[in-house]
């Protein structure tokens, strides 16, 4: 039986990140600085250590995310979950809102009217935002495909992509579909991934831009 830790409301995470590290350290694994908070926050939202190993970032991928925030970027995301999850009013702070464009009747005609999902279609109205958009693209593969197929008919041009999409079918594929772009990226490779590891990795971002400040 395991032996329980009583920790007050305000140590339990501090507690839970420094269990992280000690994890980490016996897997021997050994994270880039500037990318171990974005890591270890996944880690933490998930309790999935193979994040240390399938994260993937682009050269100076945090410092360019976090600059961006500071600018005032949007971030638009695939799920009213990550909506919710995602530090709106952290975000407000710098100029920026999160959007999602999931539930609105528009997106639905408009995917009707093309014969494909929801996700993608309300990729097309994002298209719509001014001035830089963060895309955190945790559910629908589709999504992040219908980005690349915008991205290569100059319709469209991400600042940053978050593309951590879970499931079997096409996930790995859009995924892949990134890696091999100049746009900025945090994506995870493989099928895992989810509404709450998008929401994660912006946050991590947020919290590193309020320890910079």
């Amino acid at each position: 039986m395991r032996e329980i830790v009583y920790c007050k409301p305000q140590e339990i995470e501090k507690k839970s990140f420094e269990i992280i590290s000690q994890e980490l350290a016996r897997r021997g694994v050994r994270l880039p600085e500037s990318q171990a908070a974005v890591t270890k926050r996944v880690i933490h939202t998930t309790a999935d250590f193979d994040y240390a190993q399938t994260l993937c970032y682009s050269d100076h991928a945090v410092e360019t995310a976090r600059g961006l925030l500071s600018r005032g970027a949007h971030i638009v995301t695939d799920t009213n979950m990550a909506l919710a999850g995602i530090r709106s009013r952290a975000l407000a702070a710098y100029g920026g809102e999160v959007h999602c464009f999931m539930a609105l009747e528009q997106t639905a005609r408009l995917a009707a009217e093309r014969g494909t999902t929801r996700a993608a279609a309300s990729m097309e109205l994002a298209a719509g935002l001014k001035g830089p958009v963060i895309f955190a693209i945790g559910n629908a593969p589709t999504a992040l495909i219908k980005l690349y197929e915008m991205m290569e008919q100059g319709i469209l041009r991400p600042a940053f992509v978050i593309g951590v999409p879970v499931g079997f079918v096409n996930v790995e594929a859009a995924k892949e579909l990134f890696l091999q772009t100049d746009v900025p990226y945090i994506i995870n490779r493989g099928r895992k991934g989810g509404s709450t590891v998008a929401a994660a990795i912006c946050n991590a971002l947020l919290y590193g831009l309020e320890g910079e400040r």
